[in-house]
């Protein structure tokens, strides 16, 4: 009987080993996943990178026990390019979603990495903002802030999901993780491993607090101001100084809390009304002008912004302690990232889409118990070309295509691998509302140039000497060798990724106007 069963173990063993990845017995060494992305949340809001304007205790959990990744970027800082991507593991000329304004609904029926795992048995699920138009594909479960275009308002959201539309109550990162945490509660008990995207709207713009943070808010402290809050940009190039996106012309009464969003309802709109009457009485009362107008704005912007951060921080915080409460956290690996950084000032800005550090630069925060050092942190170049094949390299799923991106976790194991690679950008969304110019570049470890190219203009900047992108190089004598040496490695890797010379064509129509006139009819 004992050698019977040693051969029925052995045949089991090789059955298992042979199985393909799109089997449906899944071994239980494989792990959970939880991608966590928020939106436009900036290094300078996440303590867990130091220097940082705000605490943020439970995004640092992650950090704690895992990686910290200094220099996590994106491909095109934007929101729907930044997902389609995280989704599919390639640049926006590959997945074919180039802009939140012109590009068409985003083609789910491609490869991406939910519906890899889904093939290989994984029950899938994405909850909270998706922001690329068309019915998510590859998923279980699927809930997606609707209104807005998309957008979605931060108080009584609307969601979609095969059942229709859900008109909610409440503040957005908290019944973000309702519904996450529900489906957690379901999907623990399938028997087969989990993704769960769990996508914060928070802090994009207008940034509003939740209703704790509107409690405890304080319109007196001030922050710190960005040495170039006032800057003077009339000796940068053509597309800095003609882009629309200054706090002091651009941001708008709704944006520093002059004006009330008219989806609040009457409890909701108390609470807001006690916590910026006061300090609205008294900058109407002080009438500014100028550098002054300007410095009240920025206080107003960046409190705001912080506060909804504290908002989502504390919401992350509830589905950590679901996942340590429901004995999860041992087999899950949880990524935190955002769709791309954003301007707390700097320039006088608020906003995106610049291949500058503060708006390609991102957070990356991953822990996996048991695979990953607690507390460790990595200076290799990373892109979000790099998530999903992370993501399935963990899951032992292979892509059935080949992908852009690699798998980072050669880069954090016990014996890190080498790690030398240039980055490639390239915004396209122009014509688009802030006005900034298209541009691709290539970044390496110490040097970055850009090419406006309806414009054209480079940028060349040191990023060890020039941190905050304000000093321009190029042109600059004893930058020769530097300049063509990074040229040649911009058209080496747009010839790498397969870029296409010409950008496709605007549609006619824009996006958004199709969009709004869908949204008309639907209310009809």
């Amino acid at each position: 009987m004992k050698s019977l069963d040693l051969l029925v173990r052995m045949l089991l063993t090789v059955l298992m080993v042979g199985m393909s990845p799109g089997s449906s017995a899944i071994t239980e060494e494989r792990p959970n996943i939880v991608f966590i992305l928020s939106d436009d949340h900036a290094i300078r809001a996440v303590s867990a990178y130091g220097d940082s304007l705000i605490e943020t205790p439970n995004i640092d959990r992650i950090a704690d026990a895992g990686v910290r990744f200094d220099r996590a970027y994106v491909g095109n800082a934007i929101c729907g390019p930044s997902r389609a991507t995280t989704l599919t593991g390639l640049h926006s000329h590959a997945n074919g979603f180039y802009s939140n304004e012109w590009s068409p609904d985003f083609d789910g029926h491609q490869q991406t990495m939910p519906s890899l795992l889904h093939k290989a048995g994984y029950t899938t699920a994405i909850i909270g903002k998706w922001h690329l138009y068309s019915d998510p594909v590859g998923f279980d479960h699927w809930e997606v802030i609707d209104n807005m275009f998309e957008q979605g308002t931060y108080y009584n959201p609307s969601f979609r999901s095969p059942a229709g539309i859900e008109d909610a109550t409440g503040y957005v990162a908290d019944l973000i993780t309702d519904k996450s945490i529900k489906w957690l509660e379901t999907a623990r008990r399938s028997g087969k491993p989990f993704l769960l995207m769990y996508n914060h709207k928070t802090p994009h713009r207008n940034w509003m607090p939740g209703p704790e943070e509107l409690k405890s808010w304080d319109d007196e402290t001030r922050i710190e101001e960005p040495e170039s809050l006032l800057r003077d940009l009339e000796s940068t190039t053509r597309g800095r100084r003609e882009a629309r996106m200054t706090i002091a012309e651009y941001m708008s009464n709704n944006d520093v809390k002059l004006s009330m969003d008219r989806n609040l309802n009457v409890e909701q709109s108390k609470l807001w009304e006690a916590a910026f009457d006061k300090g609205n009485r008294a900058y109407k009362a002080s009438r500014l002008t100028g550098d002054d107008d300007v410095r009240w704005k920025y206080q107003r912007y960046i409190k705001t912004y912080l506060a909804s951060v504290q908002s989502m921080d504390r919401q992350i915080g509830r589905l950590l302690d679901f996942l340590e409460e429901a004995d999860l956290m041992e087999n899950t690996l949880i990524v935190y990232t955002t769709d791309q950084g954003f301007f707390l000032g700097e320039n006088g800005w608020f906003d995106k889409r610049w291949m500058d550090e503060v708006s390609s630069r991102v957070p990356l925060l991953i822990q996996w118990r048991g695979h990953i050092a607690a507390g460790t942190s990595t200076a290799g170049l990373v892109q979000n070309i790099d998530y999903a094949p992370t993501i399935l390299d963990a899951a032992g799923v292979k892509p059935e295509a080949p992908m852009h991106g690699v798998s980072l976790l050669p880069l954090v194991g016990s014996a890190p691998s080498e790690w030398n690679r240039d980055l490639y950008y390239h915004f396209y969304e122009n014509p688009g509302s802030h006005g900034v110019p298209r541009h691709y570049g290539v970044r390496g470890v110490r040097y970055k140039l850009a090419y406006y190219y309806e414009n054209d203009e480079w940028e060349l900047f040191d990023l060890v000497e020039d941190r905050a992108d304000q000093i321009n190089l190029y042109g600059t004598p004893g930058y020769e060798e530097i300049t063509a040496d990074l040229k040649q490695r911009l058209q080496a890797i747009r010839v790498q990724y397969g870029v296409p010379e010409e950008d496709p064509e605007v549609p006619w129509y824009h996006g958004p106007l199709i969009r709004l006139i869908e949204w008309l009819l639907k209310q009809l």
